[in-house]
């Protein structure tokens, strides 16, 4: 049996798959996430089921799909993330292959695919979506983790203060880390580089 934890915040999307899945003889769903932080806490209790595959979107409160992954991958676990997502941006997928993803899927795939997929990825295999591996190595994410953190910040509106005071660093030192940012993404300000940077999937 494979024991699958789903994690979507769009909860009609997120009952309608795990039925889907549910039906299946060989796959069980034994946790559903409505974001990146509930399913991390449920794979580090102890005294909850055995979870094989992650399968997670990537835009979600509080925890992110990539950032799920990451610390799937920090903490060692023995767990296959998917990415099951409608961003079909090449930093996107970039990112989520750097921190171990072993399945990166659109979410207008049909279902058997995502099922084929499912059961290769547990046997070891790794299924990416064809249209999205040319694209993929083509254009660099230039961003630095710092520059990241802070142009994430920056794009909900917080002040330098308030990021500096988030990231445990200096004013100065942020305005450092939005003036690179903004500098290698030609952009006019930390708004305009937010937007581009969120555009091309690297935040």
């Amino acid at each position: 049996m494979i024991n699958l934890l789903i994690a979507e915040d769009q909860a009609m999307l997120l009952t309608t798959l795990a039925t889907l899945l549910d039906l299946e003889d060989d796959i069980s769903v034994v946790h559903q996430s409505a974001n990146g932080q509930d399913a991390l806490n449920f794979l580090t209790n102890v005294d909850n089921p055995r979870v094989d595959i992650v399968i997670s979107d990537i835009e979600m409160p509080l925890l992110t799909g990539i950032e799920l992954i990451q610390a799937i991958k920090d903490k060692g676990m023995e767990i296959k993330p998917i990415i099951l997502t409608t961003f079909s941006r090449a930093g996107y997928l970039r990112r989520a292959m750097d921190a171990g993803v072993k399945g990166y899927l659109l979410k207008d795939s049909p279902s058997d695919e995502l099922l084929s997929a499912i059961r290769k990825i547990d046997k070891g295999g790794k299924v990416i979506a064809p249209e999205l591996l040319q694209n993929a190595w083509m254009e660099m994410d230039p961003l630095t983790d710092k520059e990241r953190k802070a142009l994430q910040l920056a794009k909900t509106g917080a002040t330098t203060e308030e990021i500096a005071h988030s990231l445990h660093l200096s004013a100065g030192t942020v305005r450092n880390y939005l003036s690179s940012a903004c500098s290698k993404l030609d952009a006019k300000n930390r708004t305009e580089a937010a937007r581009i940077a969120h555009q091309n999937g690297w935040l």
